[in-house]
Parts: structure tokens; C-alpha cells; sequence
């Protein structure tokens, strides 16, 4: 009786994902359109496939930063936006009781 193939497939596969996410893959290229030598756009795509750990190693770790994925990033912009508010509202008070 024959062994299933994609079982030795799914075996080379997960080893070939672990190897990538292990050392990272960057993918990188240009898109430009030009009438007549005249640069109209370029686009600069590039993609980083790693693991969470490969990137944070590398230094990369823009998710942190980002409103719209951390918690913690969204709390910090949230104080920041009330600390300005406070202040301008401290201030208008102070302008008032000038007058």
C-alpha cells in the first residue's frame, strides 16, 4: 500500500514556512509608469515575511505603534488628546478670568 503524498508534502511545506518565518523573506519591487520619459507614478512595494519575534528582532514593530491594532497605542493617543484638551481648556478658563 502506496503512503498518502501530501502528507510528505505538508511535511516539506511546514518545514519550508518554519525556515522562512525563522530568518524572514523580503520581497521587493517597483512599479513606475512614464509617457514619454515624463515619471507620471512609481510605487515602492516591498513585504517582509517573518514571524512576530524575526521582526521585533530586526526592529521592526509598527503594529505596537499603530491605533487600529494596540490597545495600548490607542490608550496613549487617547491621553495625549485629553492632556491637550485639558490644557486648552486650562487656558481659555485662565483667559476668562483676565477679562
Amino acid at each position: 500500500m502506496a503512503e498518502p503524498i501530501h502528507s510528505i508534502n505538508s511535511t516539506g511545506l511546514a518545514d519550508i514556512l518554519e525556515r522562512v518565518l525563522d530568518k524572514g523573506i523580503v520581497i521587493a519591487g517597483d512599479i513606475k509608469i512614464q509617457i514619454a520619459d515624463i515619471d507620471l507614478l512609481t510605487i515602492k512595494i516591498r513585504l517582509l515575511i517573518a514571524s512576530v519575534d524575526k521582526a521585533m528582532e530586526m526592529g521592526i514593530n509598527w503594529w505596537q505603534e499603530d491605533t487600529y491594532l494596540s490597545t495600548k497605542a490607542r490608550e496613549k493617543e487617547l491621553m495625549q488628546q485629553q492632556e491637550t484638551l485639558e490644557a486648552r481648556l486650562e487656558k481659555l478658563e485662565s483667559m476668562n478670568r483676565i477679562s
